[in-house]
């Protein structure tokens, strides 16, 4: 089980789970970008597993300015020499099509850590043959919906992906990935690595709390409440998949 984690506390509780990595990043309401370099580096004070770093400058799509590739670049530079112990990323070009110079840019200068493909591959205009090129470029694993905006609704597609894949690539499910769906997941796919989040919403602690001041902007987010990997959760995650891998074998 890989957890995604934007805080340091999300990222001890999932350790403490029982989680084998971490996919570190910020504004998880958004997909996750790149984490600060402080982040990083508590986090790195704190765990044991991996940590994996996200590196995306903003929310939405995966085709950027060069301006915004010159910061990419400038936070990997930064991140590797704190301690990242992989990276996420996914570039694509206008089309929708694999941005195989810029990705093999990355790959080069991280080297010899490993990275991940991360579910821009979701929104390329051709998934399987974008898994190709992923798996052709360099890249360790890929992390997938298999094309949907969730893995459970992306399912037929995962499991393509990782008969296709041969065991060239890790194939890894995420997006959505519950309690509810995890069984199903991966008993239908196959895949021997998922990736999700585990969270919770918990309470400020916050003495004085002033309602109706939103400082986000369209999703209007509660001011005095925070989601947070539980401890717990990660627990039954792993629970639940270890009964799927023994009944698999």
């Amino acid at each position: 089980m890989e957890v995604c984690a934007d805080s340091v506390l999300s990222s001890v509780n999932a350790e403490k789970g029982g989680a084998i990595r971490i996919e570190l990043c910020s504004n998880l309401a958004e997909g996750g970008t790149t984490p600060s370099a402080g982040l990083l580096k508590v986090v790195k004070s704190r765990l044991k597993i991996p940590v994996y770093v996200m590196l995306r400058p903003r929310g939405g799509d995966f085709f950027y300015s060069d301006d915004e590739f010159e910061v990419i670049m400038e936070d990997l530079k930064l991140l590797k020499n704190l301690g990242a112990d992989g990276f996420v990323f996914g570039y694509l070009n206008s089309n929708g099509t694999l941005d195989k110079d810029r990705c093999k840019e990355v790959l080069d200068a991280i080297r010899p850590l490993p990275a991940t493909f991360h579910r821009a591959i979701d929104t390329t205009v051709d998934i399987m043959s974008a898994l190709e090129e992923v798996i052709k470029i360099g890249f360790t694993r890929v992390l997938t919906s298999g094309g949907c905006s969730t893995a459970l609704e992306g399912l037929p597609s995962i499991s393509e992906m990782i008969c296709k894949a041969k065991g060239r690539i890790i194939v890894m499910p995420g997006g959505g990935i519950n309690e509810i769906n995890i069984s199903r997941i991966l008993q239908q796919s196959k895949a021997r690595e998922f990736h999700c989040s585990a969270r919770t919403s918990r309470p400020s602690l916050m003495q004085f709390q002033k309602a109706g001041i939103p400082m986000g902007t369209a999703l209007f987010p509660p001011e005095y409440s925070t989601k947070v990997t539980e401890v717990a959760k990660v627990e039954h995650f792993i629970s639940l998949s270890n009964n799927c891998f023994m009944d698999m074998e």
